[in-house]
């Protein structure tokens, strides 16, 4: 539900600030007095396109700040996002435009794009226009007002539908490509049995380097760990084990004279011990280091074996485990492309799931048709079309869509003998926006998932009489589910209202001759409630008879009223 709006600079809004309660709330004012701005502000805050015009003449900028209830269901949206939530259950939703048209927003005080605005504002607001009824023609939206009458969720159903296309795209490849995928996986087959016989292992390469750089240098390690061998501890007593022996010995006989040398002593030993390590470790290596030139041999062909291949294929030898494994999924992958069998039953199994849930969803569109159906028809026998039909056409498509198997038309008779035609083919305008209002109304009541706020951007334009009061009697209905804010020229529409809002226009303080036209809006009650609910039955000359009749029209409509009413309205700042 909408708790408040504010505007700065806006149009011909100069600064406003105004609180919303639920129920059902009328927006009156004189033709020109800025009714539509309201609306239009809304709009710009959901995510409408911005223009520069909306800026007030002289002003830098204009920002509008629209703040509702947050509904259950906007929470997993907000959260994915990246959105703060309120702890209070508020959305606070705000949009700038400069002078130069350029648009800035921000939802819970993050920055959002245009794009987020309006997938929130799927959530929170419905405006029917007096065109409201072109929205009724479109396929996509008949169907959707139908499956929310009858709690169909389509998702699983267009799951399976994009499976069996992909099954279908998969299998007519299979058939009109079949000559160039079987080259393709000939040519694959051919280049993986080439590189079987050499079978190169992962981390193959790596060793057989490092084995061919021992053996291919096998005498000069020989030679040099021997040299090494005879200078720690072999030969004559100048090799370095000795020498550090010697010196061992040398300073243990005075170490008891001088603290000071026993750090070097312990020093000295230490070195002694690594040089016997490094005699120890030096003598094993000799004792397994061998020369053995069969064996180089044999590296030196398998090591030209790799070599080969890694030319042949421009890849680095390391890598060539690698591309092995990566032609075997390819041509793991054609072999599937190419196997129309396997793809034909692929292609059954995925649209045997489609038709079970399309049936299934066909079955629930069938059963909630005619309720459907019935229902506006009711509601078109208070609206002036008495005698008049409405009808759900359910129309089987030529082809299975991501939605199911059938087409939602809306079909309607405007007066009793005529028979049901498409909505789009009803000549009367008034008519359309009657029948726009009853289906809204009776799908509003019904559709507990629906947007919190409905708003009726002067739907009941051309019509008045004793079809004004019914549709005033409606919206006051359907103002106990939703929050409903009309803009209205009825009197009968207005006084059923639970909130009554008046725009007026006027000039700003300064000079005339200076002066700049403004609109601002207040909330009325009381007195000035009657006065301008007399104002639109007889002009702006209020005699007694209209401000009587008035009196009379509001007081019905309080009898007539549930008895939890809503408090009056009140208004935050001065416009």
């Amino acid at each position: 539900m909408l708790r408040r709006l504010a505007l700065r600079d806006f149009v011909i809004v100069p600064a406003l600030e105004l609180d919303f309660h639920a129920g059902f709330s009328v927006l009156t004012g004189e033709t020109g007095a800025g009714k539509s701005i309201l609306i239009d502000a809304l709009q710009l805050a959901l995510g409408s396109r911005a223009d520069a015009g909306v800026v007030r003449e002289g002003a830098a900028r204009a920002e509008i700040t629209a703040e509702f209830d947050s509904p259950p269901s906007l929470a997993a949206w907000l959260d994915d996002a990246g959105f703060a939530t309120d702890d209070a259950g508020g959305l606070l939703l705000r949009r700038s435009v400069d002078a130069q048209g350029k648009s800035r927003a921000w939802i819970n005080g993050s920055a959002a794009t245009v794009t987020q605005l309006r997938e929130a504002a799927e959530h929170l607001l419905d405006i029917h226009g007096q065109h409201a009824w072109q929205r009724l023609t479109q396929p996509a939206a008949t169907r959707a007002l139908l499956d929310g009458q009858a709690g169909i969720d389509t998702t699983l159903l267009a799951q399976h539908f994009a499976a069996r296309k992909a099954a279908a795209e998969a299998l007519d490849a299979a058939r009109h490509q079949g000559d160039a995928l079987q080259r393709e996986r000939d040519r694959l087959a051919w280049q993986i049995s080439e590189l079987d016989k050499l079978a190169p292992g992962e981390g193959e390469w790596d060793d057989l380097s490092a084995e061919h750089q021992r053996l291919a240098h096998g005498q000069a390690l020989i030679d040099a760990a021997r040299q090494a061998l005879q200078l720690v501890a072999e030969g004559d007593e100048t090799h370095a084990e000795g020498l550090a022996a010697r010196a061992v010995d040398a300073l243990a006989d005075v170490a008891d004279h001088d603290a000071r040398i026993a750090p070097i002593l312990e020093s000295l030993n230490g070195a002694l011990a690594q040089l016997q390590d490094a005699a120890h470790a030096l003598n094993g290596y000799l004792g397994r280091a061998d020369l053995d030139p069969r064996r180089l041999a044999e590296l030196d062909e398998r090591m030209s074996a790799w070599m080969g291949q890694a030319r042949r294929h421009r890849r680095p030898p390391a890598e060539l485990p690698a591309l092995l494994a990566q032609w075997r999924a390819e041509l793991a992958t054609l072999d599937a492309a190419t196997d129309t069998a396997a793809l034909e039953a692929a292609l059954a199994a995925a649209d045997k799931l489609y038709r079970q849930e399309a049936k299934r969803i066909s079955a629930a569109r069938a059963a909630a048709a005619r309720p459907l159906a019935d229902r506006v028809t009711q509601a078109m026998q208070g609206l002036g079309m008495a005698g008049g039909r409405f009808d759900v056409a359910l129309q089987p498509l030529p082809a299975p869509q991501s939605q199911g198997l059938e087409a939602v038309e809306f079909l309607v008779a405007g007066h009793a003998g005529s028979t049901p035609r498409p909505l789009a083919k009803v000549a009367s305008g008034g008519e359309l926006s009657r029948l726009a209002l009853a289906i809204a109304v009776t799908t509003a009541q019904r559709d507990a998932d629906g947007a919190g706020t409905l708003i009726f951007d002067e739907i009941d334009a051309g019509i008045g009489g004793a079809v004004g009061d019914t549709v005033g009697a409606l919206m006051k209905q359907l103002g106990r589910q939703r929050q409903v804010l009309a803009v209205t020229h009825l009197a009968q529409v207005a006084a059923c209202a639970d909130q009554h809002y008046v725009v007026t226009k006027g000039l700003a303080q300064g000079s005339v001759a200076d002066a700049a036209t403004t609109s601002s809006v207040a909330p009325v009650a009381g007195e000035a409630r009657v006065a301008e609910v007399a104002r639109m039955l007889g002009g702006e000359r209020l005699a007694g008879t209209s401000l009587a009749h008035a009196q009379a029209m509001l007081q019905q409509a309080v009898h007539a009223a549930t008895p939890a009413e809503t408090p009056p309205p009140r208004r935050r700042s001065k416009a």
